[in-house]
């Protein structure tokens, strides 16, 4: 952090706690205190019911614009997120094709004014068009044709928010899955009661919220990053599996994934895993394999090439690597269930069931017939390829003006 920023930091600090609180919150860095759990303030807006009124001249004033203009409520973001880097595709995308938006951030501490969320997005961010204007605060909101949240805690946000025409909700996974059973389980669920209209990644969580909760909802499908991901020729005979590597996530099913690679070393001690998304040393891993810890994406795509297969598994919806992995010419093995077949399936990659010898004797069937790994690799490159970003961008605008036409009427 720089003097300047540490100065931001410590100004709007001062300004929210004053000199007491900074004072406090020095003896908590410092463990001379235990820290405070200041949950009925951080999270007050759960049970904040004032509305934000429709501004009738704003409304008056803007009504029949041509160019749509969008509010986008965003969570904290930190670098390199992938919920965010897809938000800000779709917001950049939706800039050509007759919206203008505006990114409000709700609830992050961690930058203080419009200039710093601004630089923050230029430096980590920049897929995100020029033309986004960005906030660092929901304050700041003004009258928009659609606002839309894009996590549970925005939309608590959303839901007050009236000066607009219409509020969609970005989904991009069912997080009540996130937590435990418990009060934050509820809380997330508690949003898909909102009325608001679902745009959701894919056709799982689309059908849930439509089944379970009677929203209404679109969906929007996943490509990937054309010109980083490119299909290259593995090199050598090394057999070679590749795991998602995520123990600080549990929908991502690390302890499954650890026991069937397990399985697989013992009948094929000769393969080599590699292990990415998270460093594991602490774990005792009796097999060969390699701990490449959190990677940087640009080397991923040489990564995932040299490997036959690729373990992805995941209890909610699935993520862009599937599609990363076909793009490379390597082969996706990802969980069975409808948060995930409803983007892959037994012609473009491998399926398992959630049990760790199943997962080992498949992956053993398939690192012993080539023939039948060759086949699927290939319709796995031929699906990815047919993917378009632009084209799910024109899902998510149709989505778009149909609710602000009929929220209009």
């Amino acid at each position: 952090m720089s003097v300047q920023e540490f100065i931001k930091k410590l100004i709007s600090l001062l300004k929210r706690k004053g000199i007491k609180g900074v004072y406090r919150k020095v003896l908590e860095k410092l463990h001379i205190v235990p820290a405070q759990n200041h949950f009925l303030v951080d999270f007050d807006f759960l049970v904040d019911n004032t509305k934000i009124p429709l501004s009738q001249r704003e409304y008056e004033l803007h009504k029949e614009d041509e160019v749509k203009i969008l509010n986008w409520v965003i969570p904290e973001m930190g670098k390199g997120s992938g919920g965010h880097l897809n938000i800000f595709r779709f917001v950049s995308l939706l800039e050509n094709m007759g919206f203008h938006s505006r990114i409000y951030l709700f609830k992050a501490p961690s930058l203080h004014d419009n200039e710093s969320v601004r630089d923050f997005l230029k430096e980590n961010f920049p897929i995100l068009d020029e033309r986004v204007e960005a906030y660092w605060d929901v304050k700041y909101a003004e009258f928009a044709h659609a606002t839309i949240a894009t996590s549970w805690e925005t939309a608590y946000f959303v839901k007050n928010f009236d000066n607009t025409i219409s509020k969609f909700y970005f989904v991009q996974d069912y997080e009540p899955f996130f937590f435990a059973h418990g009060s934050y389980y509820e809380l997330a669920k508690n949003t898909y009661r909102f009325g608001l209209r679902g745009i959701t990644a894919g056709d799982w969580i689309k059908d849930k919220l439509i089944t379970e909760f009677g929203m209404k909802a679109d969906s929007f499908g996943f490509s990937y990053d054309k010109d980083l991901y490119k299909p290259l020729k593995k090199k050598g005979n090394t057999k070679r599996v590749f795991f998602y590597a995520r123990p600080v996530t549990p929908r991502r099913d690390f302890e499954i994934g650890l026991f069937a690679l397990n399985l697989l070393c013992q009948k094929m001690p000769e393969v080599e895993v590699v292990f990415a998304g998270w460093d594991v040393s602490t774990f005792e891993i009796p097999f060969k394999h390699r701990n490449m810890g959190i990677m940087s994406v640009d080397r991923l795509p040489k990564l995932y090439s040299q490997c036959d297969l690729c373990l992805i598994i995941s209890n909610t919806n699935l993520s862009l690597l599937p599609l990363e992995v076909m793009a490379s010419n390597s082969v996706a093995v990802c969980s069975k269930g409808a948060n995930s077949t409803w983007l892959v399936n037994e012609e473009n990659s491998v399926l398992v069931e959630y049990a760790p010898r199943n997962i080992a004797e498949t992956m053993e069937y398939y690192l012993t017939h080539p023939d039948k790994l060759a086949e699927i690799r290939s319709k796995g490159l031929a699906f990815a390829q047919s993917t378009s970003w632009e084209k799910e961008a024109e899902k998510v605008r149709d989505a778009l003006l149909g609710g602000i036409k009929e929220d209009e009427q």
